[in-house]
């Protein structure tokens, strides 16, 4: 069982990781070659981009956790049913997305808090990653189907080719060549197309394709994915909606020095997130297929070990921030008041990886085994926290107060989870306090 455990979690972390670091290589490359104000503008950004990929990932997870319930039902027919209605959703997305995002970027990133040169320099950016929607959404989305299928090696190398192809294009088109902004979008965004090319090559070999019949049947499959995509695409995009809600905060309470601080610190948390993340999403596809057999036992056993590893993964995470935190800051070629500024405010975001590694592993069980309310719970009530904290410690302690609110929130989310999950024990014995 552990052996079986770790083939699906440990491919999933490094595919998560590698998701996150995309961001990071952009906000590494365009730091050093533009400064703070790029490096803040990719921050205020991103969250656009990381849309796209959550939406991707949403419907990708949704279909993919059905996959894995018929599979474990020996129902083939919904297989394919799910498998065709997440490639349709996918491609009506990416569709939808561009036409809206083309219009209302410029109006999104004002309301984000850009401003001057910060706004042309996001402008810049974004428009290339709204004409590449489809390879983002698709890049990310086809990476849960992949995993679902038993290719978690598979799923990992598809992702490691994009990441290495937008680690050269920006250097490429950032360092060499003098494209600046544009040039990071664009690498960030072949990277995605050589993942999405990839996985389309894998789902080929295993002779799975998509057949779209537009009857009663199919239209419930459609709906059925996307509600439970609601939560995987929650939990994908949650760290942006926090980003979006301290980036504002911070430019009140700090300006713009704050900013380009916490778009390195979001850098550095998103990572982790991810990690734990991955321990979450990556034990989904057992416990979906223990779930569809009704094999609570081993069910039992693939949940103890996601917490027992989440947490390992978490302290792991924790020491090391801490004692590298001096070092960090000048992969992105902050200036010395910024790092200093990040030497300060890291250690108040470290104390929360723990709530998130409990948090995150908790959601992903619930919409492993349709507790899609629970897990909207957990996911959606996290932005509204932050948000009341946010609305009112600062204004008591300054800026100490916004990088207080998000551990606060997770500590609090944490809690909840750990309520939630006691209702659910007859299913699921965890080790979390239940």
């Amino acid at each position: 069982m552990k052996k079986k455990f770790f083939s699906y979690v440990i491919p999933s972390i490094l595919g998560f990781a590698l998701s996150g670091v995309y961001a990071i290589v952009d906000g590494f490359f365009i730091g050093n070659s533009i400064g703070d104000a790029g490096l803040a503008a990719i921050s205020i950004a991103y969250p656009i981009t990381a849309f796209l990929q959550a939406m991707g990932t949403g419907i990708g997870m949704g279909g993919a956790v059905h996959f894995s319930i018929s599979f474990g039902r020996r129902d083939y027919e919904a297989q394919k049913r799910f498998f065709s209605g997440t490639i349709l959703l996918m491609l009506l997305a990416s569709i939808l997305t561009v036409g809206v995002l083309l219009l209302s970027s410029e109006q999104i990133l004002r309301m984000f808090g850009a401003k001057g040169e910060l706004l042309i320099l996001a402008e810049e950016y974004i428009k290339y990653i709204i004409y590449g929607a489809v390879f983002q959404i698709l890049g990310t989305g086809l990476v849960p189907i992949i995993r679902n299928t038993g290719s978690s090696f598979g799923a990992m190398t598809a992702m490691i080719a994009g990441f290495l192809t937008n680690i050269i294009l920006d250097y490429l088109l950032v360092w060499v060549l003098p494209y600046g902004m544009a040039g990071a979008a664009v690498a960030t965004i072949i990277g995605q197309a050589v993942t999405m090319l990839i996985c389309i090559a894998l789902l080929l070999r295993k002779r799975i394709r998509a057949t779209v019949h537009f009857q009663g049947r199919f239209q419930h499959t459609l709906v059925t994915i996307f509600k439970t995509g609601i939560s995987p695409f929650g939990l994908t995009f949650s760290p942006n909606i926090t980003l979006i809600f301290m980036n504002k905060s911070a430019m009140i309470f700090g300006g713009e020095s704050a900013v380009a601080c916490y778009a390195v610190i979001a850098y550095i948390t998103a990572i982790i997130q991810l990690l734990l993340q991955g321990v979450g999403d990556g034990s989904q596809p057992l416990i979906s297929i223990y779930y569809g057999e009704k094999a609570f036992g081993q069910m039992r056993q693939i949940c103890k070990m996601a917490y027992g590893f989440a947490t390992a993964v978490a302290l792991g995470c924790m020491a090391a921030v801490f004692l590298l935190r001096g070092q960090l800051p000048i992969l992105f070629g902050t200036s010395e008041d910024i790092s200093q500024m990040v030497y300060m405010a890291l250690p108040f975001f470290i104390a929360g990886f723990l709530f998130v590694g409990v948090s995150r592993t908790t959601t992903s069980y619930f919409y492993a085994t349709h507790e899609n309310i629970f897990a909207s719970i957990l996911i959606y009530i996290e932005p509204a926290l932050l948000l009341a904290i946010l609305s009112t410690v600062p204004r008591v302690v300054g800026l100490t107060g916004v990088w207080l609110a998000v551990p606060l929130t997770q500590m609090l989310v944490c809690g909840l989870s750990v309520v939630l999950i006691r209702r659910k024990r007859s299913y699921c014995s965890l080790t979390c306090g239940s």
